[in-house]
């Protein structure tokens, strides 16, 4: 097996000692009991039983942990998946979700094997966050049932407007009791989250919301009467039912469980190496998560993918090595073999007040303000993909977006196209823009961008972050070549600067063209690099570096 294709957790275990042992076991226990009640609740809101949640987060946990190309991440069920897993549910049955499962898996495992990992990253920013968004919306409605103990006659919609209709129209028949509970979990848990943020709140929350309705004995739905509790002892293998007519009709949602699986896992692998400095493998990443899809099914589990927040639990927890991960899927096995019945008892109110706190942390909420700065042209990509994903659904909302985000790269690249006369005055405009005759001091390093940044160039800067640790204290960014920039190259460029200045050093941006100068101008660049770091010219930059180095 080449190289590239190792696990993390094959170079985690060479250096293995009992110190990282203890912290892997204790970050290990904690993540599994923060994993607990957030797979039971995805599996519930994907219209699966709670215990599909547990067996898929206990085998895909161990696999993409064992498997995987980062030391910290931790899989299983996500809320990315709820709003495309119901979906599924609902129009092919369980089998037909078990078999889109799997061929994704299959698709994540190609991606990995052919090494195009790193393709994710041409998905557009406003694409991202739109669907990132819409998802964070429908999860939300789908809890409110729940949340405040609605009775209906019949299932809920699964559009989001005709949900939001027939609740509002029962809303007369909420339980106070189940309110209550639900507002007491809810605020237990953003407050301990803000005063113990080392211990997480959903577990208290967990805890202190079945025990209060337990000794209550309030009248308020349970996992127990609405599923007749959760099976203990091992799930049972089975292989799930192959339909050959149904292969061409679940291609769309296979590719958009592929697509989604792959951006959440290597979205948080980046926030992992951003937290602890190390770098994951994208490919390999892939590869483990394509696996792990493809095992899931089998013991009847949901689809699987990264876990952000379960990953960065891991990190704050003491995790150090892949080890972690394995411990937590563990921990999920043991509390199915030992405590499965004590979860029959945990309020159904409960499990909703811990999914719209999910929904609202993963809506990423503070990038819409962000990107409303950067033109017409992002603002209608992250509107038509957030519309979509709410009234119409994921597959639709990213092909539309796909393609808005494609014709308006079209649309950029002519924009800044110019053909124009080369005169003496040009010449002499362009000379402070020349680095030959200009003497590059020690302690700087001079890097350029060419042709338009846009996404689906952005990981051209690669070269750039495997040697941020290396470089100088002063690293010049050109920019006199760079004719184009969107929101996703703006990112990418954010991203440089935070890297760089977690290492101590100092990023400039020089010579920068029209359309970027006037991006950056709109999203307040100058906040993540300062506004004496954004020069004319080289000539400028290397005066500027100059004063750096001698203070």
């Amino acid at each position: 097996m080449p190289k590239r294709f190792i696990p993390a957790s094959v170079f985690a275990l060479k250096r293995y000692s009992l110190r990282l042992l203890v912290a892997d076991l204790i970050a290990g226990v904690t993540v599994g009991l923060v994993a607990f009640p957030l797979a039971m609740a995805f599996a519930i809101s994907s219209g699966m039983s709670p215990q599909a949640g547990i067996y898929c987060a206990i085998v895909t946990g161990f696999l993409i942990s064992a498997l995987g190309g980062s030391y910290f991440q931790i899989g299983g069920p996500t809320g990315a998946f709820v709003v495309v897993v119901s979906g599924i549910v609902a129009s092919y049955g369980v089998d037909g979700l078990f078999m889109c499962t799997m061929m994704a898996g299959v698709v994540l495992v190609i991606l990995g094997l052919t090494g195009t990992g790193t393709a994710v990253r041409f998905i557009p920013r406003p694409v991202v966050i739109g669907f990132t968004n819409g998802i964070a919306l429908v999860i939300a409605s789908t809890q409110l049932k729940d949340f405040f103990g609605i009775s209906l006659a019949t299932a809920v919609p699964g559009e989001f407007i005709g949900r939001i209709q027939v609740l509002a129209a029962n809303a007369g028949t909420a339980s106070p009791e189940t309110i209550a509970v639900g507002i007491g979990v809810l605020a237990l848990i953003l407050v301990w989250n803000r005063l113990v943020p080392r211990v997480p709140g959903y577990i208290v929350a967990l805890v202190a919301g079945t025990v209060a309705a337990s000794l209550l004995q309030l009248p308020i739905d349970t996992i127990g009467t609405r599923f007749g509790g959760i099976p203990a002892g091992l799930p049972r293998v089975r292989i799930p039912q192959f339909r050959a007519d149904l292969v061409l009709t679940l291609l769309s949602p296979t590719l958009t469980v592929a697509m989604l699986g792959a951006i959440e896992s290597l979205m948080s692998a980046v926030v992992a190496d951003k937290l602890t400095g190390l770098r994951h493998n994208p490919n390999v990443e892939l590869f483990a998560q394509g696996i792990a899809n493809i095992a899931s099914p089998l013991v009847g589990g949901l689809p699987a993918t990264g876990a952000l927040a379960r990953t960065a639990t891991n990190i704050r927890s003491g995790g150090r090595t892949p080890v972690a991960g394995m411990v937590h899927a563990a921990v999920l096995l043991v509390i199915l073999l030992f405590a499965a019945p004590l979860a029959s008892r945990i309020p159904m109110t409960v499990l909703a007040a811990i999914l719209l706190v999910v929904a609202w942390n993963m809506g990423e909420w503070s990038e819409i303000p962000e990107l409303w700065k950067q033109g017409w042209t992002d603002r209608l990509v992250w509107l038509a993909t957030f519309v979509l994903t709410v009234i119409a659904d994921l597959t639709v909302a990213v092909e539309v977006g796909m393609i808005l985000a494609s014709l308006l790269f079209i649309r950029r690249v002519a924009a800044t196209t110019t053909v124009s006369r080369v005169t003496r005055e040009y010449v002499e405009r362009g000379r402070p823009h020349i680095l030959q005759d200009k003497p590059i001091p020690e302690g700087v390093a001079i890097f350029r961008i060419h042709g338009p940044f846009l996404f689906g160039s952005t990981d051209k800067l690669t070269a750039l972050f495997a040697q941020v640790a290396d470089l100088p204290p002063v690293v010049i960014l050109r920019l006199r070549n760079m004719t184009a920039v969107d929101a996703t190259g703006l990112r990418a460029l954010e991203e440089v600067a935070v890297a760089l200045r977690s290492e101590g050093k100092t990023l400039l941006l020089c010579g920068a063209l029209p359309q970027p100068a006037r991006m950056m101008d709109k999203t307040e660049f100058h906040r993540h690099v300062g506004a004496e770091n954004i020069v004319a010219h080289v000539d400028a930059a290397l005066r500027r570096a100059g004063e750096i180095l001698s203070t």
